[in-house]
């Protein structure tokens, strides 16, 4: 076995060992985040960012969020945006940033607007400092995240580790769903999303980290499998995340990973040659069948009811009214508020307390895009513009970014089913700006 295997090998299985042992000893989950927070820090100072030491650490923290939440290891609700800002700061501090990320500096100071007038309308009773902040800081790590990796050069074997320090705690998490939940079979009763299958946490946001943890896999079957034990390993996770990210019968997150596959792979396929498409067909046949055997596997557990989850039916295979969960009124309800207030929107958070108010349904939305409407106004509309075209034009000028559609489609397809919640749509999609090139740059952590 070679070295580069080897030390493969054990990377899996110590990630698989942290998800054993928090599921033995929960308290040790919140050692778990401590030391993640700490030891990035300490090595991004040591190394002084030398060879993107700040992504790879933030890239971390990222795929270890939902899993520090449903363990009870966040230092903080919102400590996975935080961490992930300050640990690009520091990266800026040792590297720099792009002085020509004037879009995203333009997008975050479109976001004031909407704060200030917050702090003038909510409630009396809100802790306007909180629900401030809890509404606003996946909008500002995105800023903070675009304006650090905006056209910084990086090599696509440097991508591919920054995606498996992704899927590194993702694999952790995918192990302590299945002790959390051994037995598929007892908890899965109807077609409703799972909290049984998802850890006890939120299934939208669980699926939506398997999702991408399954994304992370699949490519790097494609990309970094250059023996069979490599092409085994990445199978078998890549094949174990997609069946527990399945039963959480939460369809958003899923459904977004398999999307990013097949655009992973048009991509490749349109830009290879003769002999890399044939290769490429065997992949995909791979692929292919490796989804069916997941889904047949499924379906089998679950008794049939995630066909009928993914066909829009109940248990009795009766069609549902609709797809949305409510999540299609509260959606509405937003695009209302702004033609109501179009300029400046209603403000940060004020959404939920004037739907409370007028409906009695304060559900929190999942959609980030009526949300920006909402609350932000015409400067929502703006920011939502920067953020979908700054990438595509970036796309014209180095279309060597194979993931840059993935990653794009990622973060738009997920603010749709849940917002920004997170820190993982904002961090995704800074990585679609990065300059990726196939040799090492001159100087690597150049910024231009």
């Amino acid at each position: 076995m070679k070295k580069e295997e080897l030390y493969y090998f054990y990377l899996i299985l110590f990630h698989i060992g942290i998800g054993l042992v928090i599921f033995l000893f929960p308290f040790l989950s919140k050692v778990y985040g401590f030391s993640i927070l700490f030891l990035g820090a300490y090595i991004i100072i040591k190394k002084q960012n030398k060879n993107q030491e700040a992504l790879l650490v933030a890239a971390y923290l990222v795929g270890s969020e939902v899993f520090l939440r449903m363990t009870g290891g966040s230092i903080s609700y919102e400590f996975s945006k935080y961490g992930v800002m300050i640990f690009l700061f520091m990266g800026m501090y040792y590297s720099g940033f792009s002085k020509a990320a004037v879009p995203y500096w333009i997008y975050l100071v479109l976001l004031i607007p909407g704060i200030v007038i917050s702090t003038f309308v909510l409630n009396f009773d809100t802790n306007i400092r909180t629900t401030i902040a809890f509404n606003i800081s996946g909008p500002v790590c995105l800023g903070v995240a675009s304006i650090y990796t905006y056209r910084r050069k990086i090599t696509l074997e440097r991508m591919n580790d920054i995606l498996l320090c992704i899927g590194l705690p993702i694999v952790s998490c995918m192990v302590y769903l299945t002790f959390y939940t051994p037995n598929i079979r007892d908890v899965i009763t109807s077609t409703q999303s799972s909290f049984e299958a998802s850890g006890g946490y939120g299934p939208n946001q669980v699926a939506t980290f398997l999702g991408l943890g399954m994304f992370i896999f699949f490519s790097r079957i494609i990309l970094k499998s250059r023996t069979k034990f490599m092409l085994v390993i990445n199978l078998i996770l890549a094949m174990n995340i997609a069946y527990r990210g399945m039963v959480t019968f939460s369809r958003g997150g899923m459904i977004t990973g398999l999307f990013m596959i097949v655009l992973l792979l048009l991509f490749l396929y349109f830009k290879s040659n003769f002999r890399g498409k044939v290769k490429l067909n065997y992949i995909i046949s791979m692929i292919a069948l490796a989804m069916i055997v997941i889904w047949s596997y499924t379906s089998f557990q679950t008794g049939g009811l995630i066909n009928k989850r993914y066909a829009n039916q109940d248990a009795k295979g009766r069609v549902k009214e609709t797809q949305l969960s409510g999540r299609g009124e509260v959606a509405m309800n937003e695009i209302d508020l702004f033609l109501r207030n179009p300029i400046f929107g209603v403000g940060v958070a004020k959404g939920v307390e004037i739907r409370k108010k007028e409906t009695g349904n304060g559900t929190l939305t999942h959609d980030e895009i009526t949300r920006m409407l909402a609350e932000h106004g015409s400067f929502g509309i703006l920011a939502l513009l920067i953020l979908f075209f700054t990438p595509f034009v970036l796309y014209l000028e180095n279309s060597f970014n194979l993931f840059l559609l993935c990653f794009v489609t990622f973060w738009f397809l997920t603010i749709n089913h849940a917002a920004m919640r997170t820190a993982v749509p904002a961090f995704v999609y800074s990585l679609s700006l990065l300059n990726v090139q196939l040799s090492k740059p001159k100087r690597h952590n150049e910024v231009f």
